[in-house]
C-alpha cells in the first residue's frame, strides 16, 4: 500500500465517509460504499436506447419513444444506473446535503460501466454540464464538475470546465413538463472558450430525464464548432 492510500484510510477512520446508498458511515476504511450496499443501485441493462441509453422493454425497438423520430443535438449517450427512488434520494443528498464524497463512488461506477465505451470515442475532453453561479454559491460545489474531475482522472481524459457556463438561472428541470423544459433552457447556456479543435467531447451530468438539458448543451457546442458530442450520466429515468 502506498503512502497516499494509507493516508486516505487514516482520514476515513477519523472522518468516516458516508455510503451513497444507505448514508451511514462506510463500514470499512478506504472503501467508497458499505460492503452490504454493493449493488444497491439498479444498473442499466440491455436492451437500452441506442441514442440516449434509456432502458427499453422491447429489444427490437432500437430507440426509445422520446428519441424515435426526433432530432437530437447529441450523437449518443449512456447511463450507469436507472434513476429510481434509491438513486434519487442519493443524488438529492449529494446535491443538497453536502455529501460531496459520493462523487468518488459515482465516478468509480461510471468508469466501470461506461469506461470502455467512453474511451472508444477517443474524446478530447469531458465537459461537465454547468449549474448557475448562484446555485454554485449556495451549494459550494458543482456536482457535475466533481463527477467529471474524478472520472477524468480514472480514465485519463482531460476535463474542461471552462467551456460551458450557465448564463441564466433557470427553474429546476424536474419541476417542469417536457415542453416547459425546452423553453426553460433557451439561451441559458453559453460558450466560454474556443471549441473548434474539439473533435469528440463527452458531456457529464448526474441525471438524464427528457434530454432537454443535453440537447441544449450539445446544440450550443455544435453551433460553436465542436465535433461529435456524446454524454455520460450517472442515472437515467426509465420513463418520465
Amino acid at each position: 500500500m502506498n503512502g497516499a492510500g494509507l493516508k486516505e484510510i487514516l482520514i476515513d477512520m477519523v472522518y468516516p465517509r458516508r455510503c451513497p446508498v444507505c448514508d451511514d458511515a462506510v463500514d470499512l476504511p478506504g472503501k467508497l460504499i458499505c460492503s452490504g450496499c454493493a449493488g444497491g443501485f439498479k444498473e442499466v441493462a440491455e436492451p437500452y436506447c441506442l441514442r440516449c441509453g434509456r432502458p427499453l422493454k422491447n429489444a427490437d425497438a432500437g430507440t426509445c419513444t422520446e428519441c424515435r423520430g426526433r432530432d437530437r443535438a447529441f450523437a449518443g449517450g449512456r447511463a450507469t444506473y436507472v434513476y429510481d427512488d434509491e438513486l434519487k434520494q442519493s443524488i438529492y443528498r449529494f446535491k443538497y446535503g453536502g455529501r460531496r464524497e459520493y462523487a468518488d463512488h459515482y465516478a468509480d461506477a461510471m468508469a466501470g460501466k461506461l469506461g470502455g465505451w467512453m474511451l472508444s470515442l477517443k474524446p478530447d475532453a469531458l465537459i461537465p454540464v454547468p449549474i448557475h453561479k448562484s446555485r454554485l454559491k449556495e451549494r459550494g460545489y458543482d456536482q457535475a464538475v466533481l463527477i467529471a474531475e474524478r472520472l477524468g482522472k480514472k480514465l485519463d481524459i482531460p476535463v474542461r470546465n471552462d467551456v460551458l457556463a450557465r448564463s441564466a438561472k433557470t427553474r429546476v428541470q424536474k419541476e417542469l413538463g417536457a415542453g416547459e423544459r425546452q423553453n426553460n433552457l433557451k439561451k441559458a447556456l453559453k460558450i466560454c472558450s474556443d471549441v473548434v479543435k474539439l473533435k469528440n467531447v463527452i458531456l457529464i451530468d448526474d441525471i438524464y430525464t427528457t434530454g432537454s438539458t443535453m440537447d441544449a448543451a450539445a446544440s450550443v457546442l455544435k453551433d460553436a464548432g465542436a465535433g461529435g458530442i456524446y454524454f455520460a450520466v450517472l442515472g437515467i429515468a426509465d420513463k418520465y
